[in-house]
């Protein structure tokens, strides 16, 4: 009898009201904070669209620009979004904050390495060391540019694994995607090569697809005869491609050379490619 006393002392339908209210007004909450991050993504995404087309921004900037913009707003909307929540079942945030002691102070010093990582990708990107797709090394980390997040850049490596890395762990930074990169290319050759059909062979291929490939910001230039560091002949060329065109300028001018050079009857070993 006392447990049904014990129950019935209980105005059931006031708590019923107050759990059915509190349950509203959660999901009328969480519509308010989904619809603003909504909004708020394409307000971004069209206003960062604007700013690249007014200021002649780079695609790839304008892209690590829209996606840490809108992470910001993301975190933002979830830290507001929590405080309102436990404010609205009546957990008093304000009184457990200012009451944490230890526990603020342990915060407070985790928290330092993430203000470290939201200030250094300010830097990153407004110093623009770096944007998607851009090819870089970060300490021993070599990739592709994924994402430049709030407190990580993501780094795809050739082999396909992605590299999460802390900004703040982010201190030199070498970027091969930057202006246009000159490579060597390393014919083997042999003492028995006639290096002045070699030569006029290289120089007529080059004449021919120089002007007909808009890849090639210069003409390959015939750097002449040296000596690898085992003793091997070498014949070497100078590539100018664009940037990110430089593997298949590389097999274009091998797949026009190799013929070429064979047709002329120019003696080349095995072995004939190194790339410098």
């Amino acid at each position: 009898m006392s447990k049904l006393n014990l129950f019935s002392k209980f105005d059931w339908s006031e708590i019923g009201a107050d759990i059915l209210s509190k349950g509203l007004q959660l999901i009328l909450v969480s519509a308010l904070f989904y619809l603003i991050n909504f909004f708020g993504q394409k307000l971004i995404s069209k206003g960062m669209d604007r700013y690249a087309k007014l200021e002649q921004t780079s695609t790839n900037r304008s892209y690590t620009l829209k996606s840490l913009l809108k992470n910001i707003l993301r975190y933002t909307l979830m830290l507001f979004y929590i405080y309102t929540i436990l404010s609205m079942i009546g957990i008093p945030v304000g009184t457990l904050v200012a009451s944490a002691g230890v526990a603020s102070l342990a915060i407070g010093l985790g928290a330092q390495g993430f203000v470290n990582d939201v200030v250094t990708g300010f830097f990153i990107l407004f110093e623009q060391q770096f944007q998607v797709d851009d090819f870089v090394k970060i300490a021993e980390v070599s990739g592709t540019v994924v994402a430049v997040g709030l407190r990580t850049t993501e780094l795809r490596s050739a082999d396909g694994t992605l590299h999460y890395i802390p900004n703040r762990n982010i201190t030199i930074v070498s970027n091969f995607s930057r202006g246009h990169r000159q490579q060597i290319l390393n014919l083997n050759i042999t003492g028995a090569t006639d290096l002045h059909k070699l030569a006029t062979t290289l120089k007529a291929v080059n004449a021919q697809l120089y002007p007909q490939t808009p890849e090639l910001l210069a003409e390959p230039q015939l750097l002449g005869t040296n000596t690898t560091a085992n003793g091997n002949l070498i014949y070497q060329v100078l590539i100018t491609p664009q940037q990110g065109a430089e593997l298949p300028m590389q097999r274009l001018l091998l797949d026009h050379y190799l013929p070429a050079l064979k047709a002329a009857g120019v003696e080349l070993p095995q072995n004939i490619i190194q790339l410098g």
